[in-house]
Order: structure tokens, then sequence, then C-alpha cells
């Protein structure tokens, strides 16, 4: 993969990806954070993918401008936590804590996004490790290593060995998000597949698994927005 800039006001970030499998040129922008990428075939030529992305220019500029906007986390903004959006404050403490439906973080405001972030990270392994210790109890099997990450494409995964991945931003969303996900990947430890019999798995673990989903499902991407970084 590589990235080009097509000029303009502002100029468009375009990755660039051969595939054996295409067969025409096609574009996709994510929904989670508006990438733009341009899938060729193996042998096509560059300046004919090039031509097409301008040709595209106007719908992709349309798309990006209809995305909701980014939500960058600082001092005197907002940060979601478990639902419910947690007012960031600066405060004379040594770590970030929870106090009055906010969220105080010590030190300069510069460092307030990355300490924000910290403390979500830590919440959420704690919470997630609960909620895999309790279904595994419940499934009678037990996993392996518990990993938290960034994921951009998946809210978790169970690998053939049992090891559980999971991304920490569930610690932004529902509770009972962050549980179903967590009895979603412990049911894998049963069945490698979303089969029925998968499916049957889930529900034992979490009967009213399907609210959850469908949050996820609808306002997933929205976590994608919360941004801690330029």
């Amino acid at each position: 993969m590589s990235i080009t800039h097509i000029p303009g006001d502002p100029p468009l970030e375009v990755t660039l990806r051969r595939s054996v499998r295409a067969r025409r040129y096609s574009l996709r922008i994510s929904q989670l954070d508006g990438r733009v990428t341009l899938t060729m075939p193996q042998h096509a030529p560059l300046k004919a993918g090039l031509a097409f992305v301008r040709e595209k220019e106007g719908w992709i500029r349309g798309h990006l401008a209809a995305r909701p906007r980014e939500c960058p986390v600082g001092l005197g903004g907002t940060v979601p936590f478990q639902g419910r959006d947690l007012r960031v404050i600066a405060g004379q403490c040594h770590r970030p804590h929870l106090a009055d439906n906010a969220l105080v973080v010590p030190g300069a405001a510069e460092d307030a996004p990355a300490r924000v972030m910290g403390f979500l990270k830590t919440r959420a392994r704690a919470e997630l490790a609960a909620a895999a210790d309790h279904y595994a109890a419940a499934l009678g099997r037990p996993y392996g290593r518990l990993t938290l990450r960034d994921a951009r494409t998946r809210w978790g995964s169970c690998s053939s060995r049992g090891d559980l991945m999971f991304s920490w931003r569930l610690i932004m969303a529902p509770a009972q998000v962050l549980d179903y996900v967590a009895a979603h990947e412990v049911a894998h430890l049963a069945e490698m597949n979303h089969s029925p019999a998968f499916w049957a798995v889930v529900e034992r673990l979490m009967p009213d698994y399907a609210a959850p989903r469908a949050w996820l499902r609808i306002n997933g991407a929205m976590l994608h927005r919360v941004r801690f970084t330029d």
C-alpha cells in the first residue's frame, strides 16, 4: 500500500491498494475514520487510477463533508464512558479519577488527552477481564491471554489458542455492550465459527444480547470518532 494526495482545499489523502482479485478501479470511504482507499487491479496503470480518483473527487468530498465530525478530547470537553458523557476537568490529584459525573485529570492541559486515554484503557482492561472471567466460568472453558488494542475493524477476537483480544474503546459504550462483546468472544472458545450453535452459546451466556449487539452495529462508529491525538 502507498498514499497519494490530491490537491484541493483541503487536499485529499488517498490510500492506494492493489489486489489480484480486483477487476476494476473502486473507491471506499471508511465509516470509522473517513479513510479513502483506491483499490486497483494488480497490473493496472497508476495514472488511470489517479484519473479515476479525480473524476470521483466531488463524490468523495461530498461523503467526507457529510461524515459526523471527530470529537477531540481535552480539558473543558467531554469523553464518553460506559454510555454517558463525562466532563473532563483539571484537578490537583496524582491520577485521573471520577467525581460528580466528571473525569478529573491532573497535569498540564496538553497532557490531558493522553491521561484520559490511559484512564480509559485501565478501566477497559479491568472491566473486560472481569466480564471474560465471568463468562468463561459460566461456559466452563478457560481462555489464554487477554490483550487490548485500538482495532479498527473488529471489537474483539478469539484465537485458535484461546487468546482474547478486545478494543479498549468498548469502555466508552454502555456496560452491557462491553459485556456482550466479552460473551461473544468467550463463546468462540466452544464454537470457533458463527453457526447457529455458536449463537446458541452466546444466548446461553447472555440471553438479552440482541439489544447491545444492535447498539454496537448502529453506534459503534461513533466510538472511533473520539480522538486523543492530532
